[in-house]
């Protein structure tokens, strides 16, 4: 999946190590700044503007504009900051049901750690939906969320010769729910459940699902809900 990489720039030297680009320099240097800032101001439950994390960076805005244009794009660089190995991760199982244990293993604390940044994310997006639906957005870029869905169907890849395409999806669709910081949200924040109660539940959640899904379509629907078996 496309993981987005810092860029380099004029004034920077960039040297090619273990696949990636890593950038030095003194523009590399202020732009891993603002990240650092805005991470930081993240990670306190703040959603900040370019210009917030301009000036508790100390940096000039025409700066930290030029490297984050908006708001959108500063706190979709954080979050793949925070989503860190998540998003390269990879599984040589040929067994669906252990490769999302095995996501679900990797990712969860690691969304735990940063739960705060991916709040913030998550106000984000509703806020501007909120001004969306009221007319008020104007031309301010999208913030976009998505990298679960790229994960979630490399998880489930195995099936992807066994389920049609409609139940592929919709298992990848169903484990959505399961995954990110909403399932946080619903088990810590509603629940009250801690790290491992949490982490236990998407577990339960995430390997009934798998089974449901071939059981259907393998014609083991039987043991499945009569409502479900039907569609």
């Amino acid at each position: 999946m496309d993981v987005s990489r810092q860029q380099s720039t004029a004034g920077d030297d960039a040297e090619r190590g273990g696949g990636a680009v890593v950038e030095r320099g003194p523009r590399a240097r202020t732009k891993r700044l603002m990240l650092e800032t805005a991470t930081r101001l993240m990670q306190a439950g703040v959603t900040p503007s370019v210009s917030e994390v301009a000036e508790a960076a100390q940096v000039s805005r025409a700066t930290a504009y030029r490297y984050f244009p908006s708001q959108a794009a500063l706190v979709q660089a954080v979050v793949d900051e925070g989503l860190g190995p998540i998003l390269t991760w990879q599984s040589t199982s040929a067994d669906a049901e252990r490769r999302v244990a095995d996501l679900f293993d990797t990712a969860l604390p690691r969304i735990e750690a940063f739960e705060a940044t991916f709040k913030a994310a998550l106000k984000l997006s509703l806020d501007q939906w909120a001004r969306r639906q009221a007319g008020t957005l104007g031309g301010e870029p999208a913030f976009t969320r998505g990298h679960r869905i790229d994960l979630l169907k490399a998880a489930i890849a195995p099936l992807k010769g066994r389920l049609p395409p409609r139940e592929f999806k919709r298992l990848a669709q169903a484990l959505s729910l399961i995954f990110g910081v909403e399932v946080l949200i619903v088990l810590k924040d509603i629940w009250g459940l801690d790290s491992r109660g949490t982490m236990s539940v998407a577990q339960w959640a995430a390997a009934a699902l798998v089974r449901a899904a071939v059981a259907e379509s393998t014609g083991g629907a039987g043991n499945l809900d009569p409502t479900m078996a039907q569609k």
